[in-house]
C-alpha cells in the first residue's frame, strides 16, 4: 500500500524525530538522498553543471547540502538565492566550502539555459497561493531550457494537502520526497507536475491512518473475491444491470460485459436492451419485469445509458443490497433517496457529473479533485468514486483514508469505458466488497485492462471489458504494458 500524509501530520513527525537527533541530521538524511537521486539523473556527476533555485526554507536547505555533495563530486554547482537573506545559513557554507558559487535571481537567465540539471528547492511542502512573481519567472526559464529538473520534496507552485496548482509551476523529471508521499504527488493535477517520484526513508513515525492511500498489486490480489470448492453461482453472488434503453443499448451491453468479469457467479439484467445482452452474452439472466420483481440480487448497478427512467433508479435505491449508480442515474437519483438509504451505495461520476451534482462549474471540479470526491461523499452520505485520470474513492465522514488510483491510461478516455467499470464494480459489491473496496479494486482493474487493451494505441470499451481477465491475472504475476 503507497500512503500519503498531510503536510501537518508530517511537520509533527519530523518535529518528533528532530527531538531525538543531532541537530541537522534529519536534513542531512535528505540531502543525502537527493543527491543519490541527482547523481542518478545526471549519470555522470564529475563535469557535470548543476543549478539549484533556493528559496528561505528548509528545501532549500535541502537543495543546498545535495549541492555541496555533488560539488564534492566534480560537479558546477551555482545557487540562485531567491531570497538571500534568509537563506539557509549552514547549506550555504556547505556548498562555499565544497567549490560551489552563490548569485542573485538575475544570473538565472544566462545560468539555467547551459546547465544539465536544475534543482528545485524554492518552496517546500508549505507553499500555498501560487508561486511569488520572481519564481515563476524562474520557472518560465526552467521550462524553456533542456535541462533536466528535479524536485525537492515536491514541486514548487504545487499545494501538497490538496493538490492544486494555483498559476505558473514547475514541471519536473523527478520528485524527491521525504518520508512519505504528499497526497498532491498522488493525484491530479499535481501528479502531472511531479514526473518520477523517488521516495527516500528519513526515519519518520507516522500513523496508521493515512490522508490518501493508493493500492498495489499485492493489495488488489488480498481483497478479490476468489470461488471455494464449495461455491455456485449463487453462493458467489448475483449483481443486477438496470441499464440501458432504446436510444443506448450499448450501454447495457458493456455494464453486462464489465459484471460479467467481475466475480460474481451471475448477472441479472433488467431494461429495453434485452435482446441486445443476449445476443452478445447468452449466459445473462435477462428480464422485464423491472428490478423489484427480477429475482434475488447481492448488488444492483443502476444508470449507465438509462435515458429518463427515473422510475427505475428511484425502485433500485429502494432495494436494501449495496447500489452502484452511474452516469444518467446520476442526474435521476433523488438526493434524500440516496442519503436515506441504510444499504452501501457508491456513485460513479467523472468530472462534469460531479460538478452538477454540486452545482459548480468542471474546471472547479478538475482543480480541486481531492475537496470534490470528499464534498459529494458527504453530501450524499455515499461511497463515491470520482473518475479521471487519476480515480478517488472517498466515504462519506472522512474517516477513512480517501483511495487514489493510477494505473489507467489516457486511451481509457472512451464511450462506453465507464459503463464496463460500473458493471466490473457491482459485480464487486455482489460478491462482498464494500463500497471503498469494490470501487478501488475495480478501477485499478479497469485501469490495468484499458492498458493491456490499449498498449500504446487507441482502443474501445468493449476491447477494455475483455482485458479484465488479463488484468485480474496480471496483479498475480505483474505485467505492465505501455501506456
Amino acid at each position: 500500500m503507497r500512503t500519503a500524509y498531510s503536510v501537518e501530520t508530517v511537520r509533527a513527525a519530523e518535529r518528533e524525530l528532530m527531538a531525538r537527533l543531532p541537530e541537522g541530521a534529519l536534513m542531512q538524511r535528505a540531502a543525502a538522498g537527493l543527491a543519490a537521486a541527482c547523481a542518478d539523473l545526471l549519470g555522470r556527476v564529475y563535469g557535470s553543471r548543476v543549478v539549484l533555485l533556493v528559496g528561505s526554507g528548509d528545501n532549500g536547505g535541502d537543495a543546498l547540502y545535495a549541492g555541496a555533495r555533488l560539488a564534492r563530486r566534480g560537479a558546477g554547482v551555482a545557487a540562485v538565492l531567491l531570497a538571500p537573506e534568509r537563506t539557509h545559513t549552514g547549506g550555504l557554507a556547505a556548498l562555499r566550502r565544497a567549490g560551489g558559487t552563490a548569485v542573485l535571481a538575475g544570473a538565472a537567465e544566462e545560468l539555467i539555459p547551459r546547465s544539465d540539471l536544475v534543482v528545485d528547492g524554492i518552496v517546500g511542502i508549505g507553499g500555498t497561493g501560487g508561486l511569488r512573481p520572481e519564481a515563476a519567472a524562474l520557472v518560465a526559464v526552467v521550462e524553456r531550457s533542456r535541462a533536466a529538473v528535479v524536485a525537492v520534496d515536491l514541486p514548487s507552485g504545487v499545494e501538497a494537502d490538496s493538490g492544486e496548482v494555483r498559476g505558473a509551476a514547475v514541471r519536473a523529471d523527478v520528485t524527491v520526497t521525504f518520508g512519505t508521499h504528499k497526497p498532491g504527488l498522488l493525484i491530479d493535477p499535481a501528479r502531472e507536475y511531479a514526473g518520477s517520484v523517488r521516495l527516500v526513508d528519513i526515519g519518520l513515525e507516522l500513523p496508521e491512518e493515512a490522508e490518501l492511500e493508493a493500492l498495489q498489486d499485492v493489495d488488489v490480489a488480498r481483497l478479490l473475491p476468489m470461488p471455494s470448492a464449495e461455491s455456485d453461482k449463487y453462493r458467489r453472488g448475483v449483481v443486477g444491470i438496470a441499464a440501458g434503453s432504446a436510444r443506448y443499448p450499448g450501454a447495457a451491453v458493456l455494464a453486462v460485459a464489465g459484471a460479467l468479469r467481475g466475480g460474481a457467479g451471475a448477472v441479472r439484467y433488467v431494461g429495453p436492451a434485452g435482446d441486445e445482452v443476449l445476443a452478445r452474452f447468452p449466459e445473462t439472466l435477462v428480464s422485464d419485469v423491472g428490478p423489484r420483481k427480477a429475482g434475488r440480487v447481492q448488488a444492483w448497478v443502476v444508470g449507465p445509458g438509462a435515458g429518463d427512467h427515473a422510475d427505475v433508479v428511484a425502485e433500485v435505491l429502494e432495494e436494501d443490497v449495496p447500489v452502484l449508480v452511474d452516469a444518467d442515474g446520476l442526474r435521476l437519483a433523488d438526493r434524500d433517496a440516496v442519503r436515506g438509504r441504510t444499504a452501501p451505495t457508491l456513485m460513479t461520476p467523472h468530472a462534469g457529473e460531479a460538478a452538477a451534482l454540486l452545482g459548480v462549474r468542471r474546471e472547479e471540479i478538475e482543480a480541486g479533485r481531492l475537496a470534490a470526491v470528499r464534498e459529494l461523499a458527504g453530501a450524499y452520505r455515499a461511497t463515491v468514486l470520482l473518475k479521471g485520470a487519476t480515480t478517488l474513492v472517498a466515504e462519506p465522514g472522512g474517516g477513512a483514508a480517501v483511495r487514489v488510483n493510477a494505473t489507467g491510461t489516457p486511451w481509457l478516455a472512451t464511450a462506453g469505458s465507464g459503463d464496463v467499470l460500473s458493471g466490473l464494480a457491482g459485480s464487486l459489491l455482489a460478491c462482498g466488497l464494500d463500497g471503498r473496496d469494490a470501487g478501488s479494486v475495480a478501477a485499478y482493474l479497469h485501469g490495468l485492462a484499458g492498458r493491456f487493451a490499449a498498449q500504446g494505441a487507441p482502443t474501445v470499451a468493449h476491447a477494455v471489458a475483455d482485458a479484465l481477465g488479463a488484468a485480474w491475472r496480471g496483479v498475480f504475476s505483474p505485467t505492465r504494458p505501455t501506456r
